[in-house]
């Protein structure tokens, strides 16, 4: 009877916490792995907070975007190369209004600004530029992109959506190259409000060099294996763009006194004694990006509820043109029944949180083969398998035998022949991961 009592009172504290929130405003779920812990003993728990856009009646509620694509033309883009990337930028292009800012950016050793940022008005003007683009040169990666982003700061505001799209096929050979100096211009845009979204073609291209500025800015990574599949990467990345909904987000988790902030896991941010602070750049319509946290929470007696976390979200929404606040506060309960506490686990979280453990080994292994411990690589692969395996038969979750599958994937690919393709598949399922870039 006490267990059933228990069980109702758990039920009834998930409901008081459960994410309510009006239309037209983001949506804020934060809840605990396991609401339910054991008593008497110091643990650690995780908390994830996830954030969801609302819907946007028609097409005509979306806001305005402020786009710059920046074009890798450097040789090795001759070809069928370079003609799949004219005709998806023009795909994409075309689906923008009058409302809308567009600037085109090309470079190989040198940058030049092919059509300086401009409402788009006269398209056959803008489509007519794009098509006299031909390949030849060097790379000079990070000239371009910081040309394309001077473009875009002409009309960066609060109230449009400002984002760069990078495509390049090779390895930055002119200017600054490596993946931190490219991390550090991601970070730098970011506090302008760009966000970047790198696409890498073929297998030529540094994967780490393109995720680093996408990851510091907020943005999205690609990988396109072929020519082909840029049209469908380009409307992607312009479907996103055209849905979202709110910027400048900012995320504060205030943890409870005697509860302890570990680390954040795939998300950068900041920590400073009992404050967690998470910036997030944009949000899309129906679209969720995720913050969890490890936290360690002391032992309390059975029968006793804790507060973990007060949890405030400000952002600016691009409907209503408003700074909206939303805000949360995560109890859990505790228990001395084991069966108690499995019962209450939540499995979703869990099954994130176990997704995102494996992506950090999955970063490890890669490490290795790049030290060449090949062999290393693959038993830590082996081993993350199983692990992913085990958890998904335990939460139930797809998503987590999938990612499984990857893993022996990427362990049957280490060899010589296929590291280099399989090496940017790694990267990016990692990226993913991290940021949440699929999550609808």
């Amino acid at each position: 009877m006490q267990t059933i009592l228990f069980s109702l009172l758990v039920l009834q504290a998930d409901l008081v916490f459960a994410d309510i929130s009006p239309a037209g405003q983001l949506r804020l779920n934060a809840a605990m792995g396991h609401p339910v812990m054991l008593a008497h003993k110091k643990q650690v728990a995780y908390l994830r907070i996830g954030l969801t856009g609302f819907t946007l009646p028609t097409r005509q509620d979306r806001a305005p975007v402020n786009i710059a694509i920046v074009i890798d033309k450097s040789g090795s883009m001759s070809g069928d190369k370079i003609a799949k990337a004219k005709d998806a930028a023009i795909m994409a292009i075309d689906r923008l209004n009058c409302n809308d800012i567009i600037s085109v950016v090309t470079y190989d050793s040198r940058v030049n600004v092919l059509v300086p940022a401009t409402k788009v008005a006269d398209k056959e003007m803008i489509f007519r530029r794009i098509r006299d683009i031909s390949a030849g040169g060097s790379t000079a990666l990070y000239n371009g992109v910081s040309k394309g982003a001077k473009e875009l700061r002409k009309f960066v505001s609060d109230n449009r959506v400002n984002r760069l799209v990078l495509l390049s096929d090779g390895l930055a050979n002119v200017g600054p190259q490596t993946p931190t100096e490219l991390g550090r211009l991601g970070a730098y845009l970011i506090k302008d409000g760009i966000s970047v979204t790198t696409i890498g073609l073929g297998l030529g291209y540094n994967e780490d060099l393109m995720t680093q500025l996408a990851y510091k800015s907020d943005g999205s990574h690609y990988f396109a294996e072929t020519a082909d599949e840029l049209s469908g990467v380009f409307d992607s990345e312009f479907g996103r763009a055209l849905s979202v909904v709110a910027q400048e987000i900012q995320i504060k988790i205030r943890c409870a006194r005697g509860i302890r902030p570990i680390r954040l896991l795939g998300r950068q941010g900041l920590i400073e004694g009992q404050n967690v602070e998470v910036f997030i750049n944009q949000l899309y319509s129906k679209h969720e990006k995720l913050i969890m946290l490890e936290l360690e929470v002391p032992g309390s007696a059975r029968g006793h509820k804790r507060k973990i976390a007060a949890v405030n979200v400000s952002y600016t929404n691009l409907k209503n043109h408003t700074t909206d606040r939303i805000s949360s506060q995560v109890e859990v309960n505790f228990s001395n029944s084991e069966e108690l506490i499995e019962r209450q686990t939540n499995h979703d979280v869990m099954a994130d949180v176990i997704e995102l453990i494996a992506t950090e080994r999955n970063e490890l292994a890669l490490k290795l083969r790049d030290k060449g411990k090949t062999k290393q690589a693959c038993e830590l692969l082996f081993e993350n398998e199983a692990y992913l395996k085990d958890n998904a038969a335990r939460y139930d979750s797809q998503k987590l035998t999938k990612y499984a599958e990857q893993q022996r994937e990427d362990r049957y690919n280490m060899d010589e022949a296929n590291w280099a393709r399989q090496r940017k598949i790694m990267r990016k399922y990692q990226f993913h991961n991290n940021s949440q870039q699929g999550k609808k």
